[in-house]
């Protein structure tokens, strides 16, 4: 009772402006502790050590140099299955149990947007949630402690649908999605998109998360003879969706999935499955031999790193994620409290190859936002278009 009490003074005061007594949980003389939530057991947990270990290596850079102002840093990792109540079990241990300083990189739309009030509620900082940024700010009441990083599902679908439409013309649209935030949000995207051409979905199919078949929703594209399909979808529901296209031999139908289903993780797992596909992009990709000497040498570390994984650029993220962070506590200075690190980060801009240009926060969420659209050819996400802002 006595932390929460403090914790919730602190929120306040990060809330009014006003810094002042270290309050801060999770920080000691020479330790930092920090939690997350990723799916470690659930239907995304093949791309999981992505995150998990992108933001460790960062962490461990930290530390072997010494730590940030005296304290080096420790990561209590937890399992939310995709699953909001295990999401709630999580968030809990972290809090109470591990009495986290913040949480990192946590996983899924759904998952963030239950817990994150009770984070913030306690004055823990919540950075770089993988999700539906707006739906998480509105779920945490817009609070000061919470700072996205994701581009926005409807912003970002709305100028990569748009292209897709100016470019290939299609007659009829179809969009399979994942109930909840992350489909709700790209939904209104994709909708705006069309509206602006006098369409409208030919037809809808939704999918739970944790499904496996998605015959009936593919089914029902074919049944509504679409030339397009928009889907909204992770990892195994982009690759399941493109087998089922594949199965039918339906060769005539573009499918385009949003930057969760854009991924290497797809390439590596899909292969010749999701040869075709589409992706709106909202951030760069790179291989071990692509992009410049920095991030050539950062594959190569990551591998050496963590040998039975390979690198792609969910971990890069998660890396460049961190490395704003760390330098946020580095900028709050040896009296760490939770809101002068919002103050580093809301006062200073980032930058990483894997951005199209330097990053600020701006009312908490990182900017600015380009879209590029791609398509899978031989094995790679291969650009179509320039990234557009």
């Amino acid at each position: 009772m006595l932390k929460r009490i403090k914790t919730t003074l602190l929120a306040a005061l990060v809330a009014a402006g006003i810094t002042g007594a270290a309050l801060a949980a999770g920080v000691s003389d020479k330790e930092i502790v920090l939690g997350t939530h990723l799916d470690l057991s659930g239907p995304v947990a093949a791309g999981m050590p992505s995150l998990r270990n992108g933001m460790q290596m960062r962490l461990d850079e930290a530390n072997d140099a010494g730590g940030v102002n005296g304290r080096k840093f420790r990561l209590v990792v937890e399992d939310n299955g995709s699953q909001p109540q295990l999401a709630v079990r999580a968030i809990d241990k972290l809090i109470r149990k591990d009495e986290v300083f913040a949480v990192l990189n946590a996983f899924g739309s759904g998952t963030n947007a239950a817990v994150v009030k009770r984070a913030v509620d306690e004055g823990v900082l919540y950075y770089a949630p993988w999700g539906a940024s707006s739906i998480i700010r509105k779920s945490s009441g817009d609070s000061p402690l919470l700072f996205t990083n994701t581009p926005n599902y409807d912003t970002t679908m709305n100028t990569g649908i748009t292209w897709m439409l100016d470019t290939y013309k299609p007659k009829k649209v179809g969009y399979i999605y994942q109930e909840g935030p992350l489909g709700s949000l790209m939904g209104d995207g994709v909708k705006k998109a069309l509206a602006s051409k006098g369409m409208s979905y030919a037809a809808e199919a939704a999918y739970k998360v944790g499904d496996i078949d998605f015959s009936s929703q593919v089914a029902r594209m074919k049944a509504a003879d679409v030339d397009m399909i928009v889907i909204a979808t992770v990892t195994r529901e982009t690759i399941g969706i493109m087998a089922e296209v594949k199965k039918l031999g339906w060769n005539n139908v573009r499918v385009i999935t949003g930057n969760p289903g854009r991924t290497g993780i797809v390439l590596q797992l899909g292969k010749e499955t999701v040869d075709g596909l589409y992706g709106v992009g909202v951030w760069r990709l790179y291989t071990p031999t692509s992009g410049p000497d920095s991030v050539k040498k950062w594959f190569a570390d990551y591998k050496k790193k963590f040998p039975t994984h390979e690198p792609d650029e969910n971990a890069l993220l998660a890396y460049a994620y961190t490395d704003m962070f760390v330098k946020a506590i580095q900028l709050a200075g040896r009296d760490l409290t939770a809101d002068k690190v919002a103050k580093a980060l809301q006062t200073n801009s980032f930058e990483h190859p894997i951005f199209y240009e330097k990053q600020t926060f701006k009312g908490n969420h990182q900017g600015p936002e380009f879209v590029e659209v791609d398509q899978v050819k031989g094995g790679a996400w291969t650009s179509l278009t320039k990234p557009m802002q």
